[in-house]
């Protein structure tokens, strides 16, 4: 039962971990999209959210991925007046994404995904030694 509670919080982790990684690899695709059209509003950044519930089945604390929020930060302008999406002063508002950011949470979630997948790993093994001591 205990090896199944471990695979089975394991598992939302990774899924978890896995939706994040996609948010945040939208955003790094956004980050210098210009918008469609003078007064148009730019991509505006994602942040992903989790949310905790506990299994019935196995009693395990499980997380998921929560609602998706957008980040009310302002906009970054760039001067480029021969855009078409520019203003009378010549600035685009360009998207909110900072692509440090965005690179640390995804090494972040990159570690977390591998911390999970270390944990179904360790499992596993942990069950094939049980079995072979069953079996002697």
């Amino acid at each position: 039962m205990e090896f199944l509670k471990s695979l089975t919080i394991a598992a939302s982790g990774l899924k978890a971990q896995s939706g994040r990684m996609r948010i945040i690899a939208e955003n790094i695709a956004n980050a210098d999209s210009a918008p469609s059209g003078v007064g148009a509003e730019p991509y505006r950044r994602k942040i992903p959210t989790f949310t905790q519930h506990i299994d019935r089945e196995t009693g395990a604390s499980l997380i998921e991925a929560g609602r998706v929020r957008r980040d009310t930060s302002p906009f970054r302008t760039k001067y480029d007046p021969g855009n078409p999406s520019a203003d009378a002063r010549g600035e685009v508002r360009m998207p909110n994404v900072n692509g440090l950011i965005e690179n640390m949470d995804m090494r972040e979630a990159q570690r977390s995904y591998e911390a999970n997948l270390n944990m179904v790993t360790a499992t596993r093994k942990m069950i094939n030694a049980t079995l072979a001591i069953l079996k002697a």
